[in-house]
């Protein structure tokens, strides 16, 4: 009876069933509340492990009494070793030392934390709960914050790209606007007029990249359609070559069955973009090769080598950010906005492409978009024209 002593009542307890019934009753009533309580708590439980956030429950004393796994992530807690200890053990920083301290805390904290080798940014807001104790609620916010980074950088470099042209632009028409007409040479003024159309169009250029981006970025990823891509490097070739004004030797090497799905429009202007930084970036007489071929691997590959100034190690890992350039007097001489490698990386990433970049200073560079095997197709039931002459 000990044992089981809400199974039933006992046997053959005489006189005493009538006390020990209702007894037994309220125990197993008692029990089922036990465990649906029980069964609710671990749900608390699963919900709090569940949260994106991460949550830590503090005594009065501010020592740790439990923790879910988000906030182990964000914090290094280990609950197993840490339970006990003062909070003020595992977040070190001064400012949340003063934050913690304070009676009320209206506003969260932003807190730089170090947990193993992982640096984050964290947002942390501690509140009471019940009676004497406190709950920790803290947020990463990294990526938020780099993103915020990366606008204020860009808002600024894109001020910075479109104010040189303006004061240029400005200051010409102020000079022609002020002096007298007869003070000024034909020559001198069409000079200025040239001058001033320069600086227009690299305006024109600048936005319309920018327009190519946040397109790039808004639009949704498309499987588009089967591209002929030998026609489209032979197209940019001719552009190429237009800008070269034959300073340079063009080596081909393009399979012309070679095709892959894809949105043409924007291929084009990823192709163009490699051909193009190898013209401006080589010197007179260089040699430019440009290929498209099937790995071994089944991969598509279109690469652009050149043998130009190159790039040096510690610049390689930036060229696909916005307006960043190696050179930048060299890149504005040349027409260049600093947006020709982000916008090809964006087009990359929409057919399921790699940017491979390899770059020795003074050696050339080898420009090369890798397209998975699932992109290769059959060329388009079409007849194609012939090929261009250069």
């Amino acid at each position: 009876m000990g044992r089981r002593p809400l199974s039933a009542t006992p046997p053959s307890v005489g006189p005493w069933d009538e006390v020990l019934a209702p007894i037994y009753r309220q125990l197993r009533r008692d029990s089922a509340i036990i465990a649906e309580l029980e069964q609710d708590v671990d749900s608390i439980l699963q919900a709090a492990e569940a949260l994106p956030d991460g949550a830590v429950t503090l005594d009065q004393e501010k020592r740790v009494t439990w923790c879910n796994r988000t906030a182990s992530t964000h914090t290094g807690l280990n609950l197993a070793t840490d339970r006990g200890h003062s909070i003020f053990n595992i977040l070190r920083a001064p400012e949340f030392g003063k934050y913690a301290q304070q009676q009320r805390w209206p506003e969260p904290l932003v807190l730089h934390h170090s947990a193993g080798n992982v640096e984050r940014t964290l947002l942390v807001q501690l509140t009471r709960y019940g009676i004497g104790h406190y709950l920790l609620v803290t947020r990463d916010i990294t990526q938020v914050e780099k993103l915020e980074t990366t606008r204020k950088d860009f808002v600024a470099n894109v001020s910075h790209e479109l104010r040189t042209p303006l004061t240029v632009l400005l200051g010409f028409l102020e000079t022609l606007y002020d002096i007298p007409r007869e003070d000024i040479s034909d020559e001198q003024r069409q000079h200025y007029l040239d001058l001033m159309i320069t600086q227009a169009k690299r305006m024109q250029a600048i936005v319309a990249d920018l327009l190519t981006l946040s397109t790039l970025e808004s639009s949704p990823t498309q499987a588009g359609l089967p591209v002929q891509m030998s026609e489209v490097i032979h197209k940019a070739l001719q552009q190429a070559h237009l800008l070269s004004a034959e300073q340079h030797v063009f080596v081909e090497n393009i399979d012309e069955n070679l095709c892959i799905m894809g949105i043409e429009t924007e291929l084009v202007s990823a192709v163009s973009n490699l051909l193009t930084n190898a013209v401006r970036y080589t010197p007179k007489d260089g040699t430019i090769t440009v290929s498209w071929y099937k790995t071994e691997q089944g991969l598509a590959c279109y690469s652009v080598q050149d043998t130009g100034i190159g790039v040096s190690p510690q610049d390689l890992p930036r060229l696909t950010e916005r307006f960043y350039r190696v050179d930048r007097g060299r890149s504005r001489s040349t027409g260049g906005t600093g947006l020709g490698l982000a916008i090809t990386k964006h087009v990359a990433m929409r057919h399921n492409a790699e940017l491979t970049i390899q770059s020795r200073l003074g050696a050339g560079s080898i420009f090369a978009l890798e397209f998975a095997a699932s992109r290769v197709c059959h060329p388009p039931r079409q007849t194609h024209p012939k090929r261009p002459e250069y």
